[in-house]
Formats: C-alpha cells, sequence, structure tokens
C-alpha cells in the first residue's frame, strides 16, 4: 500500500497565520499535523508515502527531510499547483499495480485506513471514497449500493430521488488505472474526474463510516476543536486520575471585554476552564505568553489563582482550573450594607498586597506583553491617548486634538510616577477579574501584569464602576489599604494616598477609553451602561489633584457632564 498527502494548499481561511507556516505543518498537541498522518499512514500498513507540496513548499521539505518516519517519504513539488488530480498524474511513476491512498494532510481522524484500503479492495471500482454523515458538508450522493451518484457542487447537478446526502471525508483510495482517465497536463480537480467517470459508467463506490472521529482544520475555529480533543483526555486523565475520557464536552462562556474565547469543558464528573487566545505563532510578547507565565508564577508564589494545567503554544490554548461563576461584582450586589461589603474587600485588598510581597521579586518583565512596566510612557499612550481618541473622538465625536492637552497629561504622568510606590500590578485589578469560590477571592485576567505603581491597582478596584462603592466606604477601605502598605512595605502615606489619587484618573481614563472602544468598534453596547458612571467620576478625582494645573482636562470632564445632563 502506497499513499499520497496531499499538503501543497495555500491554506486561505485560515490566513494570516498561512502566510509563514503552512497548515500541514500546523501542531496538534505538539506534532505537525503532517507527521501524525504519515505515522498513521504507517500504522495502517502503509509501505511508501508521497506528499505534494506548493505553498511554502521549503517549510514542508525541511520537516519531511530532517524527520525519520521509517518508511520512504516522497516530495512532490508542484510549480504551479495541479489540483488533486494534477497530484496524481505528477507521481505517475510513484504507483504499482496496486491500488493506492490518496488523504488530505489537513484532517485528524481515527478512520482505519487499512479497513478502507480492505473495503475498497473487495469491491470492483475505479475509485472508492470514504463517506459520512456530517451535516451541514452532506454534498455527495450516494445510492442505495453505496456508489456514488454525483456531487452536489458540480454546476447543473440535482439530486437523484431517493439518493442519500453525505459529505466526503477527504480519504480515496484509487486504482492505478485511474491515470489514464486524466487531462494530460494543467490543473485537475479530481471530483470533477469522478463525476465524468460516473457519467460514462464506470463504478465510484462508497465507503460509508459511523462512529469514528473526524475533523478538518479548514479554519481558526475547527483548529481549535482539533488541539482540544487531541489534548483535554489527557488533561483530565492527568489533573482527576481515572481512564482518559473518551467525550469531553465544550460550552463557551460569556466573555467580557477580551478578544479572547473562553469554554467550560466537562468529562461528565469534573470540569475544567478552557482560554482561547486565538492562534500564536510568535510568542514573545503575545497575550498568551503572558497569561502562562505569568499564571504559573503567581501561582509558585502561592496567590490566589486558577492552577494552569496545560497548554498549547501555537494554537494559543490554556487549559485551567475551574474556580466557579460568582465574581466580586455578584456578591457585592448581594451584600446587604456597608460593612458587608467592606468585609469582602478586604480579602482583596491582602491580597492585592501579597502581588508586591510574594510575586514581585522574580518576576521576569519578559513575560509581559505591550509593555514591561506601568510608566510614564504608558500613560500617555495607553490611559491619556486611548480616552481622547477612543472615547472623547471616538465615541462622542467631539474631535479633540491630542496635542492641546499633551502638556497636561504629561504633568499627570509625571506626578503618578514621582509618588508611584512600585510593586507588582495586576493592571485591571476589577470586580470582574476578582472570583469568589467558597467565598475566597481568586485573581483571573492576569495577563497584563506588569511592574509598576501599587497604587494603580487600588484605584482600579475601588472606583470600580461595576459595584459603584459610595465615597464613604472608599475612604475607609483607603485607609485600610494605606495602612497596609505602610507596615508591608514601609512607604510614606502621604506620597502613598498622593499617588493614589493621580492613578484614579489615569484608571478613569482607561476606563472610559475602554468603554468607548468596546461599545463602538468591539459593537458590546453593554459597556456603553457604565459610561455615565466613569464620566461623572471623572470631575472629582481632577479635584484631588488640581494643583497639578489640568484646566484643559478639566474642562472636558465639565463638557462630558453637559453633553450628559
Amino acid at each position: 500500500m502506497r499513499a499520497l498527502v496531499l499538503a501543497a494548499g495555500f491554506g486561505t481561511r485560515l490566513a494570516p497565520f498561512t502566510e509563514t507556516l503552512p497548515k500541514a505543518l500546523f501542531p496538534v498537541a505538539g506534532q505537525p499535523v503532517l507527521g501524525r498522518m504519515i505515522n498513521q499512514l504507517k500504522a495502517a500498513g502503509c509501505e511508501a508515502v508521497a506528499v505534494n507540496v506548493h505553498h511554502l513548499a521549503h517549510r514542508i521539505e525541511a520537516y519531511l527531510t530532517q524527520t525519520d518516519f521509517g518508511l520512504p517519504v516522497r516530495i512532490s513539488h508542484e510549480t504551479d499547483i495541479l489540483g488533486t488530480g494534477g497530484a496524481l498524474r505528477q507521481l505517475a511513476d510513484f504507483w504499482d499495480e496496486a491500488p493506492f491512498l490518496m488523504v488530505n494532510a489537513d484532517i485528524v481522524t481515527d478512520i482505519d485506513f487499512s479497513s478502507v484500503y480492505r473495503h475498497h479492495r473487495t469491491g470492483r471500482a475505479m475509485a472508492t471514497l470514504t463517506m459520512h454523515d456530517r451535516p451541514p458538508f452532506n454534498q455527495v450522493w450516494v445510492d442505495e449500493k453505496n456508489r456514488i451518484a454525483g456531487f452536489a457542487r458540480l454546476a447543473g447537478n440535482v439530486a437523484p430521488h431517493g439518493h442519500r446526502e453525505l459529505a466526503f471525508t477527504g480519504i480515496h483510495v484509487i486504482e492505478p488505472a485511474m491515470i489514464d482517465h486524466l487531462p494530460a497536463e494543467g490543473f485537475c480537480d479530481i471530483i470533477s474526474v469522478y463525476q465524468q467517470l460516473i457519467d460514462a459508467g464506470f463504478t465510484i463506490n462508497a465507503h460509508v463510516v459511523t462512529d469514528h472521529y473526524w475533523q478538518d482544520m479548514g479554519h481558526p475555529q475547527r483548529y481549535r476543536q482539533v488541539v482540544v480533543d487531541a489534548m483535554a483526555p489527557d488533561v483530565f486523565h492527568s489533573v482527576f486520575g481515572g481512564r482518559r475520557p473518551s467525550v469531553v464536552d465544550c460550552h463557551p462562556l460569556c466573555g467580557d471585554g477580551s478578544d479572547r474565547a473562553w469554554f467550560r469543558l466537562s468529562d461528565g464528573l469534573h470540569q475544567l476552564i478552557l482560554a482561547d487566545h486565538g492562534i500564536t505563532p510568535t510568542l514573545l510578547g503575545s497575550e498568551w505568553n503572558a497569561f502562562t507565565h505569568i499564571g504559573r508564577h503567581l501561582f509558585l508564589s502561592g496567590l490566589p489563582v486558577p492552577q494552569v494545567y496545560a497548554h498549547d503554544a501555537f494554537s494559543g490554548l490554556v487549559f485551567l482550573e475551574d474556580l466557579g461563576d460568582r465574581h466580586l461584582q455578584q456578591a457585592v450586589n448581594q451584600a446587604s450594607g456597608r460593612d458587608a461589603i467592606e468585609a469582602i474587600y478586604r480579602p482583596v485588598i491582602d491580597i492585592w498586597m501579597d502581588l508586591t510581597r510574594k510575586a514581585a521579586g522574580a518576576f521576569d518583565p519578559s513575560w509581559t506583553c505591550q509593555s514591561p512596566a506601568y510608566d510614564a510612557a504608558l500613560i500617555l499612550e495607553k490611559e491619556c491617548h486611548y480616552f481622547v481618541e477612543a472615547f472623547l473622538n471616538g465615541y462622542l465625536g467631539l474631535g479633540v486634538d491630542y496635542t492641546d492637552l499633551e502638556g497636561e497629561f504629561s504633568r499627570l504622568a509625571r506626578a503618578t510616577m514621582d509618588n508611584a510606590i512600585d510593586g507588582l500590578i495586576h493592571r485591571d485589578f476589577q470586580s470582574r477579574n476578582i472570583m469568589l469560590r467558597n467565598d475566597q477571592p481568586f485573581l483571573i485576567d492576569f495577563q497584563g501584569a506588569r511592574r509598576g505603581p501599587i497604587q494603580y491597582d487600588l484605584a482600579s478596584l475601588l472606583i470600580d464602576p461595576y459595584v459603584g462603592l459610595d465615597a464613604a466606604l472608599q475612604k475607609r477601605l483607603l485607609a485600610y489599604a494605606t495602612d497596609l502598605a505602610v507596615k508591608s512595605l514601609g512607604c510614606d502615606p502621604v506620597r502613598f494616598i498622593r499617588g493614589y489619587h493621580c492613578c484614579r484618573v489615569t484608571r478613569n481614563l482607561q476606563m472610559l477609553g475602554a468603554f468607548g472602544h468596546l461599545t463602538r468598534v468591539k459593537n458590546k453596547p453593554a459597556f456603553a451602561t457604565w459610561i455615565p458612571m466613569a464620566a461623572d467620576m471623572l470631575g472629582r478625582h481632577l479635584k484631588r489633584i488640581e494643583d497639578l494645573e489640568l484646566p484643559g482636562v478639566y474642562a472636558i470632564a465639565r463638557q462630558i457632564a453637559d453633553l450628559r445632563s
């Protein structure tokens, strides 16, 4: 038995990632899908394999020549894309007198190739196509004798009455005589040739399979599913013990402002969380890199964060401990009275301090994304400029020129850093990023962590519009946090509070920029709900640092208030 693995295509539905890595080399559980396919063919009894290449051929050729598969692998380079039939024709001298297998490189399946091959040899057909029931991809007609009757994608074809509609798996077994029916040169679509043979009276059989696994990697969502299916059983086994589950259910969860996708995985007894950061071809500086490295560092430092159980770099997937569904915002909304809310917040503030006490020393800035630290440059770009462009101009359409406020923003940034108490900050330390499990707080969404003024996280927590803490409670919690910082870090309380008031303003600017961007650009209108409260805060926060002389920014704050009224 010999086989051809089709790996010449451009993988356009996976662009832009296939611009630098061919789809056939996308890893699945650490191994390129092409390598998995060749190993599977060898296990089925295949004695030699050919692989056609065109797009990024040098990448595939390098992989094949550097890997010992234990059987001959011939590379068939196509100067121009030849199509499936053209690929067969170019390899005419590779085939012997026995039927041969042809498979797509971008599928992952447990279909038994040896069984498919034996089934073909028991029949009398020019080719056998392996078929299955896969709505909505059922576009091939199969008659009651399991013969292919036609293909819906060919113009003018109409489904014969009483025929089943099934989907083609991309696995064929073909007689060598098929070569004689291919055009002598140029591009050739094998499906069109099959149709011509059927019309001419030749038999093309269908081998219908059931109770099998099959998935292609046609676009990022299907690629993600392939990697999850390959990794999840082993992750469940390593975390919970017992037998590897044969089925793992994947349920999407509602995200928040992030572009990541979130899922809850279940084997029927246990649950895990899956974070999908998207395909990540470049790791350094990526959000996936920050999430995995920072998450493990915080966990090993004794911080309450979900444990990272497993991850896959290229696919951007991370398997995490499941902390449930209750976050701080919900707990505050359900609490009765200021004292009860304060009792919820004090352990959270203790964790805020532990970020610096326990995790700052060994924190590696190379793990971070966006920037290695929260500094004046970040304040100007990610807080001030973001506020002007995403909120004032993008959301409100005010047409404000950033350069008119640049001097004031620079004074704000300098004052913030001059009064900074350096430590490790979460960067988005707010109620929706703090989960409660058995009333114990845990931090999530820590991928933005970096060194910076610890007052920034405290400001994020206390002015959080999702909960709207009243001024008196904010004051009491600020006093608790200040006392904790002085005792733990030996910092000057006056400087600490001054820096806190500066950070309230920078965080307020960031929130408004984010709410405007998420509402208008990301089409997440729920975030507009929080804009009025965040806008109302700004003037009050600016008054606490009025000695910095920020009249332009203060005028903008009043203008926003007037627009709302």
